[in-house]
């Protein structure tokens, strides 16, 4: 007799319901060949602070939100370069504001016209040639 699938489903839900798991992102690390310069670029023009240089400063704080995990397939354009092995993409208050205040700093950003359910996006990429996405969420 066959599995069924319902059951299969329901029980895989029940055991990761249960199972500890990770609270969200605790950090992001990669190389750059200018470490200080590309975290100034990420504060000065993102608001992203830059990692303290001791345990009695704090830390840059993101807002609570939906945040994706998907590891996307090896021969995916999304990432503009064949060797770059990861994107990021950061959620915005207000992506017009967001985009204008970078292309005022002389910063190439892209906007989709396409408004998804989830939202709307911009792309861009940092100084070392990582792709950026904004995303500013749909209202609820």
């Amino acid at each position: 007799m066959a599995a069924n699938p319902v059951r299969a489903r329901r029980a895989d839900r029940a055991r990761i319901a249960a199972m500890e798991r990770v609270l969200g992102i605790g950090g992001v690390f990669f190389r750059a060949d200018d470490p200080g310069g590309l975290a100034g670029w990420y504060e000065k023009h993102l608001g992203v602070k830059q990692t303290p240089t001791s345990y009695d400063e704090s830390s840059w704080e993101q807002d609570a939100g939906p945040t994706i995990f998907a590891p996307f397939p090896a021969d995916s354009d999304h990432f503009k370069r064949d060797d770059q092995q990861w994107a990021i993409n950061f959620r915005v208050r207000d992506l017009d504001a967001m985009v204008a205040q970078l292309r005022a700093a002389g910063i190439a950003v892209d906007v989709d016209p396409e408004p998804y359910p989830n939202g709307r996006f911009a792309d861009l990429v940092d100084p070392n040639g990582t792709p950026i996405q904004l995303w500013e969420p749909a209202a609820d």
